[in-house]
């Protein structure tokens, strides 16, 4: 059975209940982002994917084997992480030593772990700081270096936390091309983000996320049509279309392009 199956999943610290009978998929190949405001329990039921956190009740299946019978490491090998804050990650000296680190660690080719190091480092634009110490370059650019260094083990699920935090529009339209080429490979990315234009650019599916629940999973449409669930998630409308919202276009809008499209089509409706 191919793809992640989080199966009823509660979470709680004490008498803290953070997640409550919280369950959705994760098709094998496919991008998924989650949203929701902080506190609504994202981050603890992505972390559960990975083993990085495991449930208080219920049960997560990665292709069709429980993390509960897998270590932290052996899970990590199936579903790659990349964290919020690149300096909780890195560790290594310049950027080709910690994409190379985890590779090694589980006892790759050489000739391998040289040709997968190549390919992320172009995939993720960092071929110019090879040599350079992470801590050299920009917060920014960190984040490539986490991306770069989960993917060079292959992961068939990688799961993203906020990852155009800082970013720019360069490198976020990197990121987009970054999760085009992982469909390519059927790779599927779970991504947690408040960036709205980066959802409504990048995304088909969005899972939202309220009160330790999933309150809603569908189309960026969908989701952004609906008062109820913007109000319950305390999540906003992506800029265009919180604007098509306030002057009341019946249409829910999401690109500027489908604003400019809407606006011609209604300027060339004849009236009378």
């Amino acid at each position: 059975m191919s793809g992640i199956s989080v199966q009823h999943i509660s979470k709680s610290y004490g008498d803290n209940h953070v997640l409550d009978d919280v369950s959705f998929t994760v098709p094998s190949g496919k991008i998924t982002v989650v949203l929701g405001k902080n506190g609504a329990g994202k981050t603890t039921a992505v972390k559960m994917m990975n083993g990085l956190n495991r449930p208080t009740q219920g049960n997560v299946l990665v292709d069709g084997i429980n993390t509960k019978d897998r270590t932290t490491a052996q899970v990590a090998r199936m579903v790659g992480y990349v964290f919020q804050n690149p300096d909780e990650q890195i560790f290594n000296s310049t950027v080709v030593k910690e994409i190379e680190y985890m590779p090694r660690y589980f006892h790759m080719e050489e000739d391998e772990i040289g040709r997968r190091t190549e390919e992320v480092l172009r995939l993720t634009g960092l071929e110019e700081c090879r040599d350079m110490n992470p801590f050299d370059i920009s917060y920014s650019t960190r984040k490539f270096v986490t991306i770069a260094a989960v993917l060079a083990t292959k992961p068939r699920y990688t799961i993203w936390d906020e990852p155009t935090a800082g970013q720019d529009c360069w490198h976020i339209a990197i990121l987009c091309d970054i999760l085009d080429h992982l469909q390519r490979e059927n790779t599927a990315v779970v991504v947690i983000t408040h960036d709205m234009e980066f959802v409504v650019s990048a995304f088909e599916r969005v899972v939202v996320m309220a009160n330790k629940h999933i309150i809603a999973d569908g189309r960026p449409e969908d989701i952004f049509s609906r008062d109820d669930i913007i109000k319950e998630a305390r999540i906003t409308r992506p800029q265009i279309g919180a604007i098509a919202h306030k002057i009341g276009l019946e249409k829910t809008i999401l690109h500027r392009s489908e604003f400019v499209s809407y606006l011609l089509e209604r300027r060339c409706v004849p009236h009378g």
